[in-house]
Formats: C-alpha cells, sequence, structure tokens
C-alpha cells in the first residue's frame, strides 16, 4: 500500500460505498433463542459517516446479507442508496450507479472479505479494514489500524476528510 498514491485517490471520492459484516460490524452474528438476528453498529463510526455526508461526501451500502437491523441503521444515518442481499458486488455496484454521475475514481469502497475484491480493485480508492482477509488488504490501497466494526470505517472518513482538507470544517460544530 502506498500512503502517497492512497491520499492522491481520496482527494477525489465523492462517494463512499461500505460493505456490511466485517466493516460496519465486527462480522458476528448473533441469534437469539427465538430466532431474532443481532448485529453491534460503532457509533463512532456512524458519527464518520456523518461528517463525509456534511462535506458533500455520499455513502452507500452493498451487502451480501438481508437485514432488517442494517435498514434501521442505515435509516438513522441518512444512508438512502443501500443494497442488500447481494454476493455479486460489481454488478450491484453497476446498478448503484446506473442513475448517478460518478466516474470510478471519484468512488471509494471499503470491504473485509473476498466478495469485496473486484470492487475494491475496480475503483479510485480500494479500502479495508484491520482484520481483512490477507488476499483483500494485498490489493486494497488503504487499510485502516482498526478492525471492522471497531471504528475502521471512521478512521477512513477521516482520511478521506483530511485528504480533502475537509476535516477542519467538518468537526467545527463539535469545537
Amino acid at each position: 500500500m502506498n500512503l502517497t498514491h492512497s491520499k492522491i485517490a481520496a482527494e477525489k471520492i465523492r462517494l463512499l460505498v461500505l460493505d456490511v459484516d466485517g466493516v460496519l460490524t465486527d462480522g458476528s452474528i448473533y441469534y437469539s433463542n427465538s430466532g431474532d438476528e443481532l448485529k453491534a453498529f460503532n457509533i463512532q463510526d456512524g458519527l464518520g459517516i456523518k461528517l463525509l455526508q456534511v462535506a458533500d461526501i455520499e455513502v452507500a451500502i452493498i451487502t451480501g446479507r438481508s437485514s432488517s437491523l442494517l435498514s434501521r441503521r442505515t435509516k438513522e444515518l441518512g444512508i438512502d442508496r443501500v443494497i442488500q442481499g447481494r454476493e455479486d458486488k460489481l454488478t450491484a455496484l453497476n446498478e448503484l450507479l446506473a442513475d448517478q454521475a460518478y466516474e470510478l475514481d471519484e468512488i471509494a469502497y471499503m470491504g473485509d472479505d473476498l466478495p469485496d475484491l473486484a470492487v475494491i480493485r475496480r475503483v479510485g480508492l480500494g479500502m479495508t479494514v484491520a482484520n481483512a482477509s490477507p488476499t483483500v488488504a494485498e490489493h486494497a490501497c488503504w487499510q485502516s489500524s482498526r478492525d471492522g466494526g471497531c471504528g475502521a470505517v471512521r478512521e477512513a472518513a477521516e482520511f478521506i476528510l483530511k485528504a480533502q482538507n475537509k476535516f477542519a470544517q467538518a468537526i467545527e460544530p463539535f469545537l
């Protein structure tokens, strides 16, 4: 991974697309005795997404699993572009972009495992988490120091905002 190349690529990003399991969550899936599925989302990741949105960087989701929990979380975060239940993430990305004017070099994608690999290799800034599959880490342009579900998305958001000199403005309401 070349940090200089990653910073240059991050300067162009207008859309961050995220995987869910292993990126927004730690990849664990919990089931209650009644069969309910449970997931934990990191609040710092949520604020990182909000900071990107304030800076006019759109966030979208493409995930291989379908979950009403994710629908609830994306609604809370104001993420409108969500594709669930799709293992072929490159095809899903093309569908997501069908009515959008984004060039591939304006897109960052953060994933953690093999179903994310084709998209990570195709977009302008392929990103991954600290505990990603070694193969995915090998192909990503940028890797967080945090594991998925533990603030990795927040770290990615701050990296993009700092590369675009938008970080100070994004956090100004908190000062």
